[in-house]
């Protein structure tokens, strides 16, 4: 090797093999970059879309809230559970006894000689037990459903109380067939 003068000799030039690989090294430089901008704005994209999506999901089932709150006030069902008890111990009797005695006001049936009466609402566990939590007084604007599917409802300010049976035709699963005379 020779001496070298230090601001007087000149670098040689590079070979042709140095000049591919450093040309070889900036295209995969360059390439990184543009894959990493590339990445980095689907990224954004994607966070943006996401977010449209969530906002959109949390309008959605605002909205279904709001529509199931009205739909509730508006088919708001005042029924109450009437059971049929024995009058001064609320003891529970069959619905029957209500239902073929004869009424009087406020909801009193008189049946054989016994006096049976209306529970509306509450607790109870069946025939024989006490009924308890509830009123022997229908409040005025609500309607009570026996189990047997009569209403009863008081909507005057008379005391007076009216039941009407609950007819049930149809349904899912009835069928009906006849034939037509010819």
């Amino acid at each position: 090797m020779r001496w070298q003068e230090p601001g007087i000799t000149l670098p040689r030039p590079p070979t042709v093999a140095e000049a591919r690989a450093r040309d070889k090294a900036q295209r995969a430089r360059e390439a990184a970059q543009r894959l990493a901008e590339v990445q980095a704005q689907k990224a954004e994209e994607r966070r943006r879309t996401r977010n449209k999506v969530l906002m959109g999901s949390a309008v959605v089932a605002g909205i279904a809230a709001v529509v199931a709150v009205g739909y509730a006030v508006i088919d708001r069902d005042d029924d109450v559970e009437a059971t049929c008890v024995q009058q001064g111990s609320n003891v529970v009797a069959p619905e029957e006894y209500c239902e073929r005695g004869t009424p009087s006001s406020g909801g009193t049936f008189i049946y054989a000689g016994s006096p049976y009466q209306y529970y509306y609402g509450g607790q109870n566990r069946g025939i024989g037990t006490v009924a308890t939590g509830g009123s022997l007084e229908l409040p005025r604007g609500t309607t009570a459903r026996t189990s047997s599917g009569t209403r009863i409802s008081k909507s005057d300010g008379s005391g007076s109380v009216s039941r009407s049976p609950s007819v049930s035709r149809g349904g899912f699963g009835s069928s009906s067939s006849g034939s037509s005379g010819s």
